[in-house]
Formats: C-alpha cells, structure tokens, sequence
C-alpha cells in the first residue's frame, strides 16, 4: 500500500515554514520520495532509519516514529492508517527522543 502524507499539524507548518530555503527544500525532497515508497520499503529504508520511539506517546495514545528527514533534521510521525501523519521536526537528533 503507497504511503499518503498528512502534512497539516500546525506545529509540523510552523517549523518547516520558519526553516531556511535549503532546509524547507530537503524537507520537501524526502516528502517526495516518501509519497513513492510503500510502507514496507519505509520500514527497511536506510536513508529514512525508521524507529520507535519508546520515551512517550502521542496524547491519544498511538506510537510515536522518528525518521530521518534531511541529513540534519528528524521529523517525529505517526501512522494512522494509509497516512503518515508530520508532527514535529528536529534540528537537533536527539530533541526528537
């Protein structure tokens, strides 16, 4: 099943929005290749490095990712069904545990 994209958290806009052009664009570029992949290749992707992350929940209750977004940046998603759904990015690798 393709991947479909959730990009409308406010607080996910926000700091895309406020990043330099070099930086928006990356974001934009991994946006582009995650709509190509299949849930399947996500999960194995090592450009993308998929994982759990075990410290904390989103506040329904479902389980919170950290995947590679830019070479600097990590983004803090969610499934929820056929979406993935853009919470949070992270400058800083480690602000996304």
């Amino acid at each position: 099943m393709a991947i479909r994209l959730d990009l409308y958290n406010r607080e996910f806009q926000r700091q895309w929005f406020s990043l330099e052009k070099e930086d928006r664009m990356a974001v934009l570029q991994s946006c582009v290749k995650l709509a190509g992949l299949d849930w399947d290749t996500l999960y194995r992707d090592k450009g993308f490095h998929w994982e759990t992350i075990q410290s904390r929940r989103a506040a329904d209750g479902s389980r919170l990712y950290s995947i590679r977004i830019a070479k600097k940046m990590r983004a803090v998603v969610r499934r929820s069904g056929e979406f993935l759904e853009f919470l949070t990015l992270h400058p800083d690798h480690d602000s996304a545990y």
